[in-house]
């Protein structure tokens, strides 16, 4: 056996492992035996064995404590072990585990590190074992390993244990039946999908939930049309309104332009009113001064005449006494008479008294006349100062009067010509009426905007219940899109779970059922010849005689040998590299004959195989020894 090529294990060493502590054991080519009282720890080396390949699980998986708390040593010792194996190809390669690291070291031959080689999956750890053999944890831990708990079932479990051998028959997994697995599509496409026939499933519930949404979506729709209408209908009331209010911003600008033109005139009025009664005044006081000069003519005359009565006195008294003195100086020269002369002196101051007399006298006259003059002077002096002052202001008014009509043009002019012509003609009274009628419009237009705003807000509930509708219909009709899908894949599945199948039942199927037929053959000494698998029937056993009977109506051992052989025999199935075969207590259930037929049939079919055999009797090894079939012994304390 030394030079065959398979997948072996060929040394373990445990450092710390649950109970295990400094335990060096080496295994041969083919057979093993590992003997153990109970709680000797074979268990733990078994598992063992299993967590340095695929590493050790911190969570409980339906388990009371996780195999990481249950192995973890009680005291600080070194919680690490090394497994040694080699490969079809003769490779060898050994694993040391600190467990309490997630990932291995693994060395090749030459003791070189080539643990990043291999995939390291996050959850799983370093890959190299499934890398090597393409066994997974749970495949190596339902087929490589074969436990007492896999192999003993009660009487009243026959039924069960017949299945799991028709399901390996039929699909190569013992937990998976194709009738079963066909049956569960058919009712996941019932249950989670429904038909067209059933009532109050999924597709069925999403169906009317569609067709609800649908007529509901349809009721709530003409509410689009009634908001467009409303939206359309306030966008115009909007636009007219603004309309309004620049009319009326208009029609305000005319009024109070008119109200400035009225005032303003108002004031032009008043001040030519004013004007006019200055200029009546002007007249009033020149026919005063016409009549004071009317009246007063004759004292004008008079002073006139004194003046020239003054003028022609002096005039006379000058020529009077000049020929006075004429006749003097005459007659001094000529006369000579004292006394006369004398005599025509006196005349002279005589004559100049009596000029003087009159004289003053005129004078009296004149300062009596000239007093009236310069009374009436002033009086119509004053008044043609009154004039002036009235004609002054008649001036600064009439200046007024043009400014104020100048700047009031000025007004007229800078308006909107465009906006404000058509009611520049009209009058003040007109325009105040048409910004009434304007305003009553307006606030007719912005009632009926609030109404449409409390109908746009009655409509929202109404849209934003469509608008989530839509939602839910788009939700539903994907729910119902991946119905149909999951039902095409459900179909698909089954499709190809059938097609499969066919495939099975012409390959695989003859395979195993003619390895069962072989099997039960052996281990029954012929009692039994050839395992068929039947559709309709499940399996049956064909007897001595050529008569099929069901395999329930074998012997409970009977079954459990052939369910044991079934499973040995899919190790080649699973890997190309030949694995090793690890039976713990696998036998403890059965009686000596049929343990001696098993094994027999185990250490003749599978030679290509490592095999280690846990057990806590002599019965293997003293039946090894009587069929010299050579094996390796450990003794496990």
């Amino acid at each position: 056996m030394e030079g065959e090529k398979f997948l072996k294990i060929n040394k373990l060493k445990v450092n710390a492992y649950g109970k295990l502590k400094e335990k060096e054991i080496d295994l041969k080519d083919n057979i093993n035996i590992i003997l153990g009282k109970n709680e000797a720890g074979k268990s733990t080396l078994l598992n063992f064995i299993v967590n340095c390949f695929y590493g050790i699980s911190k969570n409980k998986n339906g388990k009371e404590i996780s195999d990481f708390e249950k192995y973890t040593p009680w005291v600080g010792e070194d919680f690490s072990g090394k497994l040694e194996y080699e490969l079809d190809n003769k490779n060898k390669f050994e694993i040391f585990r600190d467990f309490k690291k997630k990932n291995p070291k693994i060395f090749n031959e030459k003791m070189e590190d080539i643990s990043k080689e291999f995939n390291i999956d996050k959850s799983k750890g370093n890959e190299f074992f499934y890398e090597q053999t393409k066994i997974d944890e749970a495949l190596f831990l339902s087929t490589i390993l074969v436990n007492q708990q896999k192999v003993k079932l009660e009487k009243q479990e026959q039924n069960v244990l017949i299945q799991k051998i028709a399901n390996l028959v039929g699909t190569g997994e013992d937990n998976v039946s194709f009738k079963r697995a066909i049956d569960r599509i058919n009712r996941r496409i019932l249950d989670e999908i429904g038909t067209e026939r059933s009532r109050e499933k999924p597709i069925n519930i999403i169906q009317k939930e569609i067709e609800k949404l649908k007529r509901d979506k349809e009721e709530l729709e003409k509410y689009v049309d009634i908001k467009y209408e409303i939206e359309e209908h306030k966008n115009n009331l909007e636009k007219e309104m603004q309309d309004l209010e620049r009319e009326i911003e208009v029609l305000k600008k005319i009024k109070l332009i008119k109200e400035t033109e009225e005032i303003e005139n108002e004031k032009i009025n008043l001040k030519i009113d004013l004007k006019n009664e200055n200029d009546k005044k002007i007249n009033l006081i020149k026919n005063k001064i016409n009549e004071i000069n009317s009246e007063n003519k004759n004292i004008f005359e008079n002073n006139k005449k004194i003046n020239s009565e003054k003028n022609k006195l002096n005039k006379k008294i000058l020529m009077i006494f000049s020929i006075f003195i004429l006749i003097n100086i005459l007659q001094f020269i000529f006369i000579k008479n004292k006394y006369f002369n004398f005599i025509f002196l006196l005349t002279v101051p005589m004559v100049l008294i009596f000029s003087l007399f009159f004289k003053n006298k005129m004078k009296n006259k004149e300062i009596n006349i000239k007093n009236k003059v310069e009374k009436i002077n002033t009086e119509i002096k004053q008044l043609n100062f009154e004039i002036d002052l009235l004609e002054k202001n008649n001036k600064e008014l009439n200046g007024e009067i043009n400014n104020l009509k100048n700047n009031l043009n000025l007004k007229i002019e800078n308006s909107d010509s465009e906006k404000m012509e058509k009611y520049k003609t009209e009058n003040l009274e007109t325009i105040k009426l048409e910004i009434q009628n304007l305003e009553n419009k307006l606030s007719n237009e912005k009632i009926q905007l609030h109404t449409l705003n409390l109908d746009n807000k009655n409509i929202e509930p109404k849209l934003e219940n469509l608008s989530n509708m839509e939602e839910k219909l788009v939700d539903n009709n994907e729910k119902m899109v991946n119905l149909k899908n999951l039902e095409k894949s459900m179909s698909l599945a089954k499709a190809v779970l059938e097609n499969s199948y066919d495939k099975m039942k012409n390959t695989v199927t003859p395979r195993f059922t003619d390895k069962l037929s072989e099997t039960i053959a052996e281990i029954t000494e012929g009692e039994y010849k050839h395992v068929r698998l039947n559709d309709d029937t499940g399996l049956v056993v064909e007897l001595e005689n050529g008569n099929y009977i069901p395999a329930s109506r074998l012997s409970i051992g009977t079954i459990d040998q052939l369910y044991l052989s079934l499973r040995l025999a899919m190790v080649e199935e699973l890997s190309e590299e030949k694995m090793p075969i690890i039976l713990d207590e696998a036998f403890a259930y059965y009686d000596t004959n049929r343990l001696k037929n098993i094994l027999k049939y185990i250490t003749k079919r599978f030679t290509q195989h490592q095999i280690i055999i846990f057990t806590c009797t002599n019965r293997e090894k003293e039946i090894l020894e009587e069929l010299e079939v050579p094996f390796h012994f450990l003794l496990l304390n």
